[in-house]
Protein backbone atom coordinates (compact mmCIF):
# COMPACT_ATOMS: atom_id res chain seq x y z
CA UNK A 1 0.00 0.00 0.00
CA UNK A 2 1.24 3.38 -1.02
CA UNK A 3 0.87 5.59 1.76
CA UNK A 4 0.64 9.54 0.95
CA UNK A 5 3.15 12.23 2.50
CA UNK A 6 0.39 13.67 4.15
CA UNK A 7 -1.30 11.24 6.55
CA UNK A 8 -3.72 13.43 8.64
CA UNK A 9 -5.60 15.69 6.63
CA UNK A 10 -9.48 13.68 6.18
CA UNK A 11 -11.39 14.16 3.13
CA UNK A 12 -13.91 16.65 3.01
CA UNK A 13 -16.19 15.50 0.13
CA UNK A 14 -17.35 12.57 2.47
CA UNK A 15 -20.93 11.21 1.32
CA UNK A 16 -22.76 10.06 4.85
CA UNK A 17 -25.03 7.67 3.50
CA UNK A 18 -23.05 4.97 4.08
CA UNK A 19 -25.88 2.52 2.69
CA UNK A 20 -25.10 3.86 -0.55
CA UNK A 21 -21.73 3.05 -0.39
CA UNK A 22 -20.95 0.20 0.48
CA UNK A 23 -19.81 -1.58 -2.27
CA UNK A 24 -20.45 -5.37 -1.87
CA UNK A 25 -21.15 -5.42 1.47
CA UNK A 26 -24.38 -3.87 1.07
CA UNK A 27 -25.80 -7.27 0.46
CA UNK A 28 -24.98 -8.20 3.91
CA UNK A 29 -27.07 -5.29 5.13
CA UNK A 30 -30.22 -6.21 7.56
CA UNK A 31 -31.20 -8.83 9.90
CA UNK A 32 -30.33 -12.45 8.82
CA UNK A 33 -31.40 -15.70 10.21
CA UNK A 34 -30.01 -19.35 9.26
CA UNK A 35 -31.12 -22.29 10.48
CA UNK A 36 -29.01 -25.03 8.22
CA UNK A 37 -25.64 -24.52 10.17
CA UNK A 38 -22.92 -27.04 11.08
CA UNK A 39 -20.29 -26.77 12.61
CA UNK A 40 -17.30 -29.50 13.39
CA UNK A 41 -15.12 -28.69 16.11
CA UNK A 42 -11.90 -30.98 18.15
CA UNK A 43 -13.11 -33.19 20.71
CA UNK A 44 -10.63 -35.10 22.80
CA UNK A 45 -12.39 -38.45 21.15
CA UNK A 46 -12.56 -36.62 17.48
CA UNK A 47 -14.31 -34.41 15.42
CA UNK A 48 -17.73 -33.57 16.65
CA UNK A 49 -20.84 -32.30 14.47
CA UNK A 50 -23.29 -29.92 15.49
CA UNK A 51 -26.04 -28.49 13.83
CA UNK A 52 -26.83 -24.80 14.53
CA UNK A 53 -28.99 -22.14 14.12
CA UNK A 54 -28.21 -17.87 14.18
CA UNK A 55 -29.40 -14.56 13.79
CA UNK A 56 -26.88 -11.66 12.56
CA UNK A 57 -27.35 -8.56 12.41
CA UNK A 58 -25.37 -5.90 10.57
CA UNK A 59 -26.45 -1.61 11.06
CA UNK A 60 -24.39 0.89 8.93
CA UNK A 61 -22.50 3.01 11.13
CA UNK A 62 -20.51 6.64 10.00
CA UNK A 63 -17.59 6.84 7.05
CA UNK A 64 -14.42 6.29 9.48
CA UNK A 65 -11.44 7.97 8.50
CA UNK A 66 -7.91 7.23 9.03
CA UNK A 67 -6.83 10.56 8.21
CA UNK A 68 -6.78 10.37 4.40
CA UNK A 69 -8.00 6.58 4.55
CA UNK A 70 -12.27 6.46 4.38
CA UNK A 71 -13.80 3.15 5.23
CA UNK A 72 -17.41 2.67 5.11
CA UNK A 73 -19.46 -0.25 7.27
CA UNK A 74 -21.37 -2.40 9.30
CA UNK A 75 -21.05 -2.85 12.66
CA UNK A 76 -22.30 -6.81 13.01
CA UNK A 77 -23.42 -9.60 15.92
CA UNK A 78 -23.75 -13.12 15.36
CA UNK A 79 -25.52 -14.87 18.05
CA UNK A 80 -25.76 -19.01 17.65
CA UNK A 81 -27.21 -21.47 19.43
CA UNK A 82 -28.16 -25.64 18.86
CA UNK A 83 -31.64 -27.05 18.89
CA UNK A 84 -30.45 -29.51 22.14
CA UNK A 85 -29.48 -26.41 23.98
CA UNK A 86 -30.84 -23.05 25.15
CA UNK A 87 -27.55 -21.78 26.33
CA UNK A 88 -25.45 -19.74 23.82
CA UNK A 89 -23.46 -21.69 21.49
CA UNK A 90 -21.40 -18.99 19.70
CA UNK A 91 -21.71 -15.10 20.31
CA UNK A 92 -19.42 -12.51 18.35
CA UNK A 93 -19.37 -9.04 17.22
CA UNK A 94 -17.21 -6.59 15.21
CA UNK A 95 -17.12 -4.85 12.02
CA UNK A 96 -17.35 -5.60 8.55
CA UNK A 97 -15.44 -2.84 6.54
CA UNK A 98 -15.09 -1.34 2.52
CA UNK A 99 -12.73 0.93 1.03
CA UNK A 100 -13.90 2.35 -2.11
CA UNK A 101 -10.76 3.82 -3.35
CA UNK A 102 -8.91 0.60 -3.11
CA UNK A 103 -11.44 -2.24 -2.93
CA UNK A 104 -10.03 -3.40 0.28
CA UNK A 105 -12.51 -5.39 2.77
CA UNK A 106 -11.76 -6.24 6.57
CA UNK A 107 -13.81 -8.27 8.96
CA UNK A 108 -12.80 -7.81 12.68
CA UNK A 109 -13.85 -10.78 14.72
CA UNK A 110 -13.95 -10.19 18.67
CA UNK A 111 -15.44 -13.38 20.46
CA UNK A 112 -15.98 -13.61 24.14
CA UNK A 113 -13.63 -16.48 24.99
CA UNK A 114 -10.75 -13.99 24.74
CA UNK A 115 -9.98 -14.02 20.75
CA UNK A 116 -9.66 -11.15 17.87
CA UNK A 117 -8.89 -11.00 14.69
CA UNK A 118 -8.61 -8.77 11.44
CA UNK A 119 -9.29 -10.47 8.25
CA UNK A 120 -8.91 -9.40 4.75
CA UNK A 121 -9.68 -9.49 1.58
CA UNK A 122 -9.87 -7.65 -2.26
CA UNK A 123 -13.22 -7.28 -4.39
CA UNK A 124 -15.17 -5.16 -6.47
CA UNK A 125 -18.56 -3.50 -5.92
CA UNK A 126 -20.33 -5.49 -7.66
CA UNK A 127 -18.45 -9.01 -6.56
CA UNK A 128 -20.78 -12.03 -5.71
CA UNK A 129 -18.02 -13.81 -3.47
CA UNK A 130 -15.33 -12.49 -0.97
CA UNK A 131 -12.65 -14.20 0.48
CA UNK A 132 -10.83 -13.10 3.52
CA UNK A 133 -8.08 -14.38 5.35
CA UNK A 134 -6.23 -13.71 8.59
CA UNK A 135 -2.68 -15.51 9.55
CA UNK A 136 -1.03 -15.54 13.10
CA UNK A 137 1.82 -13.70 13.26
CA UNK A 138 1.34 -11.09 11.25
CA UNK A 139 1.00 -7.34 12.57
CA UNK A 140 -1.78 -5.74 9.87
CA UNK A 141 -4.81 -8.60 9.23
CA UNK A 142 -4.04 -11.32 12.08
CA UNK A 143 -4.98 -13.14 15.02
CA UNK A 144 -4.34 -12.46 19.03
CA UNK A 145 -5.64 -14.82 21.36
CA UNK A 146 -5.07 -15.76 25.45
CA UNK A 147 -2.17 -17.37 26.57
CA UNK A 148 -4.51 -20.56 27.15
CA UNK A 149 -5.57 -20.74 23.62
CA UNK A 150 -2.48 -20.26 22.09
CA UNK A 151 -1.32 -23.17 24.13
CA UNK A 152 -4.02 -25.75 23.86
CA UNK A 153 -6.02 -24.74 20.94
CA UNK A 154 -3.48 -22.42 18.42
CA UNK A 155 -4.96 -20.47 15.77
CA UNK A 156 -2.72 -20.43 13.14
CA UNK A 157 -4.95 -19.25 10.16
CA UNK A 158 -9.05 -18.06 9.65
CA UNK A 159 -10.91 -17.95 5.91
CA UNK A 160 -13.94 -16.76 5.57
CA UNK A 161 -15.93 -17.14 1.83
CA UNK A 162 -19.19 -15.75 1.59
CA UNK A 163 -21.47 -16.23 -1.52
CA UNK A 164 -24.54 -13.65 -2.87
CA UNK A 165 -27.50 -15.76 -4.25
CA UNK A 166 -29.76 -14.45 -6.71
CA UNK A 167 -32.84 -14.88 -4.55
CA UNK A 168 -31.02 -12.49 -1.99
CA UNK A 169 -30.15 -15.16 0.69
CA UNK A 170 -25.86 -15.38 1.26
CA UNK A 171 -23.81 -18.16 2.67
CA UNK A 172 -20.68 -18.71 4.31
CA UNK A 173 -17.67 -21.15 5.08
CA UNK A 174 -15.85 -20.09 7.16
CA UNK A 175 -12.40 -22.09 8.24
CA UNK A 176 -10.36 -22.00 11.32
CA UNK A 177 -7.02 -23.89 11.20
CA UNK A 178 -6.31 -24.91 14.99
CA UNK A 179 -3.17 -26.89 16.58
CA UNK A 180 -4.81 -28.49 19.10
CA UNK A 181 -2.15 -29.51 21.84
CA UNK A 182 -1.14 -33.02 21.93
CA UNK A 183 -2.27 -33.33 18.06
CA UNK A 184 0.14 -33.43 15.51
CA UNK A 185 -1.98 -32.73 12.47
CA UNK A 186 -3.65 -29.21 12.34
CA UNK A 187 -7.42 -29.34 12.76
CA UNK A 188 -9.97 -27.51 10.32
CA UNK A 189 -13.04 -26.46 12.11
CA UNK A 190 -15.61 -25.50 10.24
CA UNK A 191 -18.42 -23.60 9.95
CA UNK A 192 -21.21 -23.05 7.17
CA UNK A 193 -24.63 -21.81 7.06
CA UNK A 194 -27.19 -19.90 4.98
CA UNK A 195 -29.11 -16.59 5.55
CA UNK A 196 -32.14 -15.05 4.74
CA UNK A 197 -33.13 -11.55 5.46
CA UNK A 198 -35.78 -10.74 7.67
CA UNK A 199 -35.61 -7.06 8.62
CA UNK A 200 -34.03 -4.24 6.87
CA UNK A 201 -31.23 -2.44 8.24
CA UNK A 202 -31.55 1.46 9.81
CA UNK A 203 -30.02 4.24 8.64
CA UNK A 204 -25.95 5.24 9.92
CA UNK A 205 -26.56 7.98 12.44
CA UNK A 206 -25.16 10.87 10.45
CA UNK A 207 -27.34 10.12 8.15
CA UNK A 208 -30.61 9.84 10.05
CA UNK A 209 -29.82 13.54 11.49
CA UNK A 210 -29.74 14.27 8.08
CA UNK A 211 -32.74 12.91 7.03
CA UNK A 212 -34.35 14.78 10.28
CA UNK A 213 -33.47 18.30 9.66
CA UNK A 214 -35.54 20.79 8.03
CA UNK A 215 -35.28 20.35 4.58
CA UNK A 216 -33.23 16.78 4.73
Amino acid sequence: MDIPDDIFTEPEDVDPETLANLGPLRRLAGIWEGRRGVDVNPKADGPERREFYERIEMQPIDPQANGPQLFYGLRYHVHVNTVEEAITFHDQVGYWLWEPATGLILQTVSIPRGQVAIAAGQAEPDAGTLVLTAVRGQTEYGICSTTFLEQAFRTDAYRIEVTFHDDGSWSYVQDTTLQVRGQDAPFLHRDTNTLSKIAEPGLNPWASILRRAPGG
